[in-house]
């Protein structure tokens, strides 16, 4: 734990997420005064319950495309649904969290010099015609398709933050995240992890769009968040963008195998359309994050899954 001259004042947006739960537990560990906004369209406070006792955690319900007025050193903006079953429920909802949100928490950042970090998103890359995703690359994005509300929302904070730093001197780091999983995922938030795992407990179809061949890589939670807090604590002219991830590449069918043998269920794999612009390949490139964090994933899948498939248990035994 730090001591207290070495603590900060940190506000975390989307605090009651899957991330921003995990986030908002390691930096109360560490001694910060955190303070937690969450709109609970997505988050959940079960996810924080267990912080609320402890005398240097705050929860606040706000939703980021209202602007906010408290005094902080730090922010780091996680506020945003992050599965395409949430995010295009309400997409222009979406596409206001991403951009609004931004500009709200950027002007934050200007009137108290504090450092922000913006969890930005893999889904920058599009259906990458690169492979695997370095930072220098642009992306091939459909900036009318229905994915677009989240995919351009993201791409668009990604330009506020680089213009609020080059015209106001904000303190900016920009971190891409790719495919992430673990305890406190939204059980019905439609991504693979989530969906095989539930799935195969409860004895349904194990469902694969395509042919199962599209590729993903998994990072699992610990390692997202220990990525995260080195990027915010790296010297200020890392501003990034920055890809945090797993490069270990995985086919769909594989994870879907993987999961019905470990949860050790009998489960047939059932095949569906593709949806509209799902990309075919997806992994990172994380030469910077080892050259300018230190940071590589430590936690391999299977540790991981079996961490994740414990959690998801005990959600469908309450």
């Amino acid at each position: 734990m730090t001591s207290s001259y070495d603590s900060k004042r940190i506000l975390v947006t989307g605090a009651a997420g899957f991330l921003g739960s995990h986030l908002c537990e390691r930096l109360v560990a560490q001694g910060h005064e955190v303070l937690g906004v969450d709109n609970y369209f997505t988050g959940r406070r079960a996810n924080v319950a267990h912080l609320l006792n402890q005398p240097n955690f705050e929860l606040m319900r706000h939703d980021v495309t209202m602007p906010l007025f408290v005094e902080v050193d730090e922010i780091y903006n996680l506020a945003c649904p992050a599965s395409p079953v949430h995010y295009q429920y309400d997409p222009v909802q979406t596409t206001k969290t991403s951009v609004h949100g931004a500009i709200n928490m950027l002007g934050l950042a200007k009137r108290t010099g504090a450092k922000i970090l913006q969890a930005s998103t893999s889904e920058v890359y599009g259906d990458p015609e690169q492979h695997p995703q370095t930072e220098e690359y642009w992306g091939n994005v459909n900036p009318i398709g229905p994915r677009s509300c989240y995919d351009e929302g993201k791409r668009c904070a990604e330009t506020l933050f680089f213009d609020y730093h080059r015209q106001n001197g904000v303190k900016i780091k920009v971190m891409r995240i790719f495919n992430t999983y673990g305890p406190r995922m939204h059980p019905e938030d439609g991504r693979v992890v989530s969906n095989f795992i539930m799935q195969a407990l409860t004895g349904k179809p194990i469902t694969i769009y395509g042919d199962g061949q599209q590729t993903r890589s998994f990072c699992y939670v610990d390692d997202l968040i220990e990525g995260m807090i080195r990027l915010m604590n790296s010297p200020d002219e890392v501003t990034g963008p920055i890809n945090i991830g797993n490069p270990g590449e995985f086919t769909i069918r594989e994870l879907a195998e993987k999961v019905v043998e470990m949860v050790g269920a009998d489960a047939e794999l059932a095949f569906r359309d593709l949806p509209v612009n799902d990309p075919m390949q997806r992994k990172p490139d994380i030469g910077k994050a080892k050259s300018i964090l230190g940071w590589e994933p430590t936690i391999p899948l299977e540790q991981g899954l079996e961490k994740t498939i414990d959690y998801f248990r005990g959600v469908i035994a309450k």
